[in-house]
């Protein structure tokens, strides 16, 4: 018995070498991956993904190449009978052969499951979200590392449960690979905010909103560009719930995803700017609808734009890729190192070298030390001389912390994606708590801070203010501008800073 007459052709021929070729290298890398523990994440792609697809291709083209021989034979095509193999069961060694051959078909099959199985999972790994394109995703990818989700896969947030977002993520993926590889993609990289999943969907699973926190005390530390690095400290009772466990979420913060109610809004595409706003009452079915009268979108614009139903994201709109600005960093850096808030007037260059807009990382590197040194040798020589090794040291953890923040080859930096928690540097909750969203009884979205916090504390060492956990503070600037702060948001003075 011999092969089939259509197997001799060279597309037949040229898929099985394609097969053989596929097996060796298959069996190389995995070899490589689980004896001599290599973690690489190119060995894994290559693995998982781009080898088995030839093994795949190879086993297509032998039967492609049959299919075209056998119709050249019915056509009645004169066409050679030579044969490189010839099958005859009488022969021990062809016996042997198809013996080999079975077993080995099995394997693939085998094979081919576990690949598959591995190929999910690799393709829903962090390694393969944020190394594997390392260039585009590297600020993702290290903002991650940095976030409170680190222990958290890439996947159960940005794909959730179900093989419907599964298959949308990764056609998403090839759309996004297609403009990697011809350098077409944007820098920075926009948001994917009309993609990502319902709240609901994933960051409940892990967040139970029945049973969020009631008050928390949070201690902010400034840091004042001034000679002595001046420490201001704020302590604040923020009401995240209400203020009994008992009363669930009937009021506080978390009030704004309580399940009794449905609030809904319109805004613009990035959701920085919100224009209409209904509340409804689940249990009666009372509805509140809030316009801003003050808003300059058009009519026609705000009829036409898709109402929303406010969920986790539309506060914690950063919850993994956070990009903090630069006055945060630094302050953190001083709270962190008492050496370092010694130093005089090294808040303020600091803020100055950060100031600068760099193209690449190499010029980020050098300018911001050449900046800091340059600050000091110009206006105060005598601070350079007294703290030069404080200072040196102090421009590589300056560095560090912008580099964890902010990437010019991608062009990121903290006002690109500002978060919407807060409203020192980005409107966040002033987009519908600004006083100028009123109902048609008369109703307005309050700007009161207490709504949110009371202040517990401020004020910089022996002047520091105190008073009880259910009364506030009247808030103090540490700069004295007035009253100004009560008739401007805040972003409008400290989101300037790092323009």
């Amino acid at each position: 018995m011999k092969l089939p007459r259509s197997y001799y052709n060279y597309i037949s021929y040229l898929g099985t070498i394609v097969a053989i070729i596929a097996w060796a290298t298959l069996i190389f890398f995995v070899v490589q991956i689980y004896i001599f523990k290599i973690n690489n994440v190119y060995f894994d792609l290559y693995t998982f993904i781009v080898t088995p697809a030839f093994l795949v291709l190879g086993h297509i083209l032998i039967p492609v190449g049959m299919y075209r021989r056998r119709k050249k034979i019915k056509k009645g095509l004169d066409i050679s009978d030579d044969k490189f193999f010839v099958l005859n069961l009488r022969d021990a060694k062809t016996r042997n052969a198809i013996l080999i051959f079975s077993i080995i078909s099995v394997f693939f099959v085998v094979f081919t499951i576990i690949g598959s199985y591995k190929a999910f999972h690799y393709t829903e790994s962090v390694e393969f979200c944020g190394k594997l394109c390392h260039k585009v995703m590297q600020p993702e990818y290290v903002a991650y590392q940095n976030s409170p989700h680190a222990r958290v896969k890439c996947a159960e947030c940005h794909v959730g449960e179900g093989a419907d977002f599964y298959v949308k993520s990764k056609m998403s993926g090839l759309r996004q690979v297609f403009k990697y590889t011809l350098n077409t993609y944007p820098r920075p990289i926009a948001t994917p905010i009309e993609n990502l999943r319902p709240a609901r969907e994933t960051c409940e699973k892990c967040h139970w909103p029945q049973k969020f926190y009631t008050n928390a005390l949070r201690n902010e530390k400034y840091f004042l560009a001034d000679s002595a690095n001046t420490e201001w400290d704020i302590v604040l009772n923020m009401k995240i719930g209400a203020n009994h466990q008992a009363l669930g979420l009937a009021e506080g913060i978390h009030w704004h995803i309580n399940p009794d109610y449905n609030i809904e809004y319109k805004s613009n595409a990035k959701r920085d700017a919100i224009y209409w706003v209904k509340i409804t009452d689940k249990k009666t079915g009372k509805e509140t609808i809030y316009k801003d009268a003050g808003s300059e979108a058009k009519p026609e614009d705000v009829k036409k734009a898709e109402a929303r139903s406010m969920d986790c994201m539309d506060c914690h709109n950063r919850p993994s890729h956070e990009y903090r600005s630069p006055s945060t960093y630094i302050n953190n850096l001083l709270a962190g190192n008492s050496k370092y808030a010694k130093i005089p007037w090294l808040k303020n260059a600091a803020m100055e070298a950060l100031k600068v807009p760099y193209s690449t990382t190499d010029s980020a590197v050098m300018g911001i030390k050449n900046n800091i040194i340059t600050y000091y040798k110009d206006k105060y020589p005598v601070y350079f001389k007294q703290f030069n090794k404080e200072i040196l040291a102090s421009i590589d953890d300056i560095y560090s912390a912008f580099s964890k923040n902010a990437f010019p080859e991608m062009k990121v930096t903290y006002s690109v994606y500002p978060r919407h928690i807060g409203h020192l540097e980005s409107n966040g909750c002033f987009r519908c708590h600004n006083n100028r969203f009123k109902s048609e009884t008369g109703k307005v979205i309050s700007r009161d801070c207490n709504l949110c916090h009371t202040i517990v504390a401020q004020g910089s060492g022996a002047t520091k203010k105190y008073t009880g956990i259910n009364i506030t503070l009247e808030f103090e600037h540490p700069v004295d501008i007035g009253d100004a702060w009560k008739e401007s948001n805040c972003m409008d003075c400290h989101a300037e800073l790092y323009k």
